[in-house]
């Protein structure tokens, strides 16, 4: 359901200081009906803060679901201070903007933006808008998980065939009895195999 996923906006402050300044009137419009978009979506906003140097704290203490930068042109530091804030722990990042310059989109893209809108907010668009970059988001991370399995898979399996070539110098066994000792090892101890092997190894490294 919308209300369980939280939401934090990170915007400039909505406050005119120069009545006159219309760039700025334009962005705290912007921002105002990107909020009411999404309370009118039911989502549950938990948060509008800036993209300054204390923005990683303040999304660790509020623990966000998504991320939303409303920007236009302070959009790339914007970005950049998002994108350091939750490298430790990424989450999905909806950019909204009026900066019809896209010469940077690859490299937020790149920087892990699920979704780069121009002129979108219009209220019926945030919803769906939102499900993609929450789906996307969650297939990139599955992919990541894919990627790091195979490569500790791959990893293990060097591990292990030291191991046993190890075990066949030294104690003159065949490359399968050398291979069972392992299992046997692993199971008797209750570890996976590689592990078995990477400590193995490191016990002849430490005695030499």
């Amino acid at each position: 359901m919308n209300d369980t996923l939280r939401i934090v906006v990170v915007a400039p402050d909505l406050a005119i200081t120069n009545p006159d300044d219309q760039h700025a009137a334009r962005l705290a419009a912007r921002s105002r009906m990107l909020r009411i978009g999404l309370l009118e979506n039911n989502y549950n906003l938990v948060a509008a803060i800036p993209a300054d140097t204390f923005l990683a704290e303040r999304l660790a203490q509020l623990q966000p679901d998504l991320i939303i930068v409303d920007s236009e042109s302070e959009a790339r530091d914007a970005l950049e201070h998002v994108v350091l804030a939750t490298r430790e722990a990424p989450r999905p990042i909806v950019m909204f903007t009026n900066d019809e310059d896209t010469t940077h989109v690859k490299d937020a893209v790149a920087a892990g933006v699920c979704a780069y809108i121009v002129a979108g907010l219009a209220p019926q668009r945030i919803r769906p808008i939102l499900d993609v970059a929450m789906a996307r988001f969650a297939h990139e991370q599955a992919l990541r998980a894919e990627l790091a399995d195979a490569r500790t898979e791959l990893q293990d399996r060097k591990t292990i065939d030291r191991a046993k070539g190890l075990l066949m110098q030294r104690q003159g066994l065949s490359e399968q009895a050398a291979y069972e000792k392992l299992r046997k090892t692993a199971m008797d101890k209750g570890l996976k195999l590689g592990e078995v092997a990477r400590r193995m190894l490191d016990m002849v490294d430490l005695l030499g």
